[in-house]
């Protein structure tokens, strides 16, 4: 920086400052506290950073008897589970977890998930979230690679991991008797809870990527600062001392960004091991919930429900309903606040970089099928091959940055990075509101008799058919034009393969309607509501699921 730049270089700051100050006021986070509680925080931040040793320490010592999480077996206080964590740390150093290390965490939402978490960082070892939906084989090949030195899991996984070659293990949520089997609940009461030492390191989060398109990655980030939350929080309007009902899974990017705004926000974090749509509405009445935490999926089975299953409920004190972690279906939103209001937030990003837009409700009347717009200290531009930005309205790869993007993979590599901001791994393109609009991933492009299609636009089409639920569509090999497309669609009522052809046509580019249309009960999803396309690609058109073949219109 030179003496030039020195003037815009401190009106950037002083206005990120004005920034900061003016969202977390709206956001009730900055309020009067005495001096002994201010500069406990100022002693805990300082000495074990604002990851979750030290956010949640902050908790404790604002607010020790507030409420903090809620699960099935009851209320945790923030003291308490200082405490508990306190306690919890002790044994598994006594076990051999050094700082450095790696501890793997597969529990459901539950506080077990919220112990081992803090109980890791306090000894300054990573934390190495494992998908509760992995299969065996693919669990003990990623367990190979990052090579934890302790697995917490739920009783429930004890099956999958049978084939992993693991040292050390501790139980966490467990149905009966454990038997001899050490369990966090055992080891927090069997160890001082006394306050410890901070280690010379800060923990890592390490997430796993989606891997709907390949073998998971280990995704790692250090502590996120202020800006990260001021980001998140300038378009979406959470409040301190909410109660917030974290429905999606703690160990995806989205679920766990709410616990962790729960240690800037004091949110009391709800949880359930698992999600049932009735439960899921009956849990955030009754606990006075302010705020929910989804994925998409999820939406999509709560208004799936009988109608009599939904008399009743009453989500009026709710303001925000936070989703992401899948594409939002445009009928699916409307639907959403057509039936609970105006107060649903979307989010696009991605485990590498981690929110690029968020869609307010007021964007999502507007523009339903948009992404909405980039939060404050967030750039997303669209570039071409060469890594030139595009104009206002063209399609191309989309590249983010902020202050969240990842380190690079755990065993390698990394995603493109041009002049600082990092591929999200999609195409997309900015109408001229300033709205995102994400067209698919840049590897899902195919190339029919020339032309090039984009499954999601198809796939957003035929959403919008009375008859279709769901839909998915994916390229498969063709003699005649290189590749075509094959469409899965889940139906709600009568409709053939030809209606659903005759309304893309009316409302698409003939060479975009699909030769193929294959109708399903279900699609294939990981836990956080993706389409598994790499296994919708070898699905063939099984008489269960299809009608007989018909000719499409056009290359696609």
């Amino acid at each position: 920086m030179t003496v030039r730049d020195l003037p815009s270089t401190l009106a950037a700051r002083a206005s990120g400052v004005a920034t900061t100050a003016r969202v977390l006021g709206r956001a009730g986070v900055i309020r009067p506290y005495g001096p002994r509680t201010l500069l406990d925080i100022g002693r805990v931040v300082l000495r074990w950073g604002t990851g979750p040793a030290g956010g949640f320490a902050t908790l404790a010592a604002r607010d020790p008897h507030q409420v903090g999480v809620v699960d099935e077996l009851g209320e945790l206080t923030w003291g308490e589970l200082q405490r508990r964590t306190n306690s919890l740390a002790r044994a598994l150093a006594e076990r051999g977890v050094r700082e450095g290390d790696s501890v793997a965490v597969m529990c459901r939402n539950h506080r077990g998930f919220v112990d081992a978490s803090i109980a890791v960082a306090k000894l300054g070892a990573d934390i190495l979230y494992l998908n509760t939906a992995f299969a065996g084989p693919q669990l003990v090949d990623v367990l190979e690679r990052e090579a934890p030195s302790m697995v917490i899991h739920d009783e429930e996984f004890t099956g999958l991991l049978a084939g992993a070659d693991l040292e050390r293990r501790v139980l966490a949520w467990t149905e009966g008797d454990p038997g001899t089997d050490e369990t966090l609940e055992r080891l927090v009461t069997a160890y001082d809870e006394g306050d410890l030492h901070p280690p010379t390191r800060h923990a890592r989060i390490v997430i796993l990527t989606s891997g709907t398109t390949g073998t998971p990655k280990g995704a790692p980030r250090k502590e996120a600062g202020i800006d990260a939350a001021v980001s998140l929080l300038s378009r979406m309007p959470l409040r301190a001392g909410w109660r917030t009902h974290i429905a999606a899974p703690l160990f995806h990017t989205w679920g766990f960004a709410h616990l962790a705004l729960a240690m800037l926000l004091g949110s009391t974090v709800v949880l359930r091991r698992t999600f049932d749509p009735v439960e899921a509405l009956r849990t955030t009445q009754a606990e006075r919930c302010q705020s929910m935490v989804v994925i998409p999926v999820m939406l999509q089975r709560i208004l799936a429900l009988d109608p009599e299953q939904l008399e009743g409920v009453d989500l009026s004190r709710v303001e925000v309903v936070a989703s992401s972690g899948s594409a939002l279906p445009a009928t699916l939103a409307q639907a959403w606040m057509d039936r609970f209001g105006d107060n649903l937030y979307n989010i696009y990003g991605s485990t590498e970089v981690a929110y690029a837009s968020i869609a307010t409700p007021e964007d999502l009347r507007a523009d339903p099928t948009s992404a909405g717009k980039p939060p404050w200290g967030t750039v997303v531009r669209i570039l071409d091959e060469q890594g030139s930005e595009l104009p206002q309205g063209e399609t191309g790869r989309i590249f983010v940055g902020n202050g969240l993007l990842f380190e690079g993979y755990t065993h390698g590599g990394s995603k493109e990075v041009v002049e600082g901001l990092m591929s999200s791994g999609d195409v997309g393109w900015f109408d001229e509101a300033g709205r995102l609009h994400v067209a698919g991933r840049d590897d899902d492009m195919i190339v029919s008799g020339g032309e090039n299609v984009f499954p999601q636009e198809v796939e957003d089409c035929l959403i919008h058919h009375e008859s279709v639920r769901e839909v998915a569509a994916v390229g498969v090999a063709d003699e005649d034009y290189g590749q075509r497309l094959r469409a899965f669609v889940v139906r709600t009522g009568e409709v053939s393969e030809d209606d659903l052809r005759e309304h893309v046509k009316a409302n698409l580019a003939r060479f975009k309607v699909p030769r193929e249309i294959v109708f399903v009960d279900e699609l294939p999803r990981n836990a956080t509501g993706k389409v598994l396309k790499r296994e919708l690609a070898g699905w063939g058109r099984g008489d269960d699921q299809a009608n007989d073949q018909k000719d499409g219109e056009g290359p696609a």
